[in-house]
């Protein structure tokens, strides 16, 4: 099969031919449709400090996918050509956090495209449990970027929203995501901040009120509520803090390269809430984003660029560029990939 790999500890992925997986017991084996390029693939492809502490080549890369069933080797009933996603953290099953039903904080969790060989293929093979089948169709885009979707999903209803003022940091794909979330549960007003003035544009194309600030929007004195951080950026954690109300509640799902300075007063003063989001809620999180497609969310807008899997050099030089909402490895309509 094709697939794109992270041949050996250097920056660049590579697209080669390699053997295509055999479904062990348990695991069902997927032919990718296609894939959703995610910020910690950037960091595998660039090698930075993240990747050479993480990565052990020689590996699949990708965790962001949509594909059909090729082979069932569970006693699950999926049948081939159901078309299917699937969880990308493989939980540990026996943990104090598992067996509590909490596997999204499993902490012995290993995920596909990082830990072991991931969706950047033709084919990839999955353990049964992680298989999310679609009942109903499914835009293939929008079934592709279920995994990002699930951390906005995760991270915007942690704290109930309806007739809340949210301020949200970063107006990437899953900042926009977590804005229409939040819109969609019934928050007063929502303002989204980004530096980028491509994103900026995006979230205007997209309907979400943006700035390049959250003061700048507005938001003096402070108003919010609720934030939630998707920048990943220290200074935008900061700028969250500051315009929180006393008792504001923040929910941080961006991860920052470095250690960040914050004004630790002010949330001990303001008497803030801060929680961590990592992942998704297994399947609970999955129940609530399809729940949110069929009421009518749609998130394909922010699909702005598509490749074919040949073509991936330029896919991965738009996510670099952040000109782009989601981009999208196509693995089944290209020139080789039919």
């Amino acid at each position: 099969m094709l697939a794109l790999i992270k041949p050996d500890a250097a920056p660049g992925l590579r697209l080669e031919h390699v053997p295509a997986p055999t479904p062990r017991d348990g695991e069902v084996l997927i032919r990718v449709l296609r894939t959703g390029i995610c910020g910690t693939d950037m960091h595998i492809y660039r090698w930075d400090g993240w990747a050479r502490s993480t990565i052990a080549p020689p590996l699949v890369t990708g965790h962001e996918f949509v594909g059909t069933v090729v082979e069932n080797a569970s006693d699950r009933p999926l049948a081939p050509g159901d078309v299917v996603g699937g969880e990308s953290h493989v939980a540990c099953n026996a943990c104090p956090s598992c067996r509590a039903g909490d596997f999204h904080l499993c902490d012995r969790t290993s995920v596909i495209g990082i830990h072991r060989d991931g969706a950047f293929a033709e084919y990839v093979a999955l353990p049964a449990g992680n298989v999310w089948p679609w009942a109903e169709p499914v835009d293939l885009d929008v079934a592709a970027i279920f995994d990002p979707f699930g951390n906005a999903v995760h991270a915007a209803l942690h704290f109930d929203l309806a007739g809340e003022d949210v301020a949200i940091a970063g107006a990437g794909p899953i900042g926009l995501m977590a804005a229409a979330v939040a819109r969609h549960a019934g928050a007063r007003s929502v303002l989204v901040s980004d530096v980028s003035d491509y994103r900026l544009a995006l979230a205007d194309r997209l309907g979400v009120p943006a700035a390049r600030t959250l003061s700048e929007g507005g938001a003096q004195p402070p108003r919010f509520s609720v934030g939630l951080e998707m920048s990943g950026s220290g200074a935008g954690l900061q700028e969250l803090i500051d315009q929180l109300v006393p008792g504001g509640r923040l929910a941080a799902l961006g991860l920052t390269s470095d250690r960040v300075e914050l004004d630790w007063s002010a949330v001990v003063t303001k008497m803030l809430t801060i929680q961590g989001i990592f992942g998704r809620r297994v399947f609970e999180t999955w129940d609530e984003m399809s729940r949110l497609v069929r009421e009518g969310l749609d998130i394909a807008p922010l699909v702005t660029h598509r490749f074919a899997c040949e073509d991936f050099e330029r896919a991965f030089a738009a996510v670099a560029s952040r000109r782009c909402g989601k981009v999208i490895l196509d693995w089944d309509g290209g020139t080789r990939c039919a």
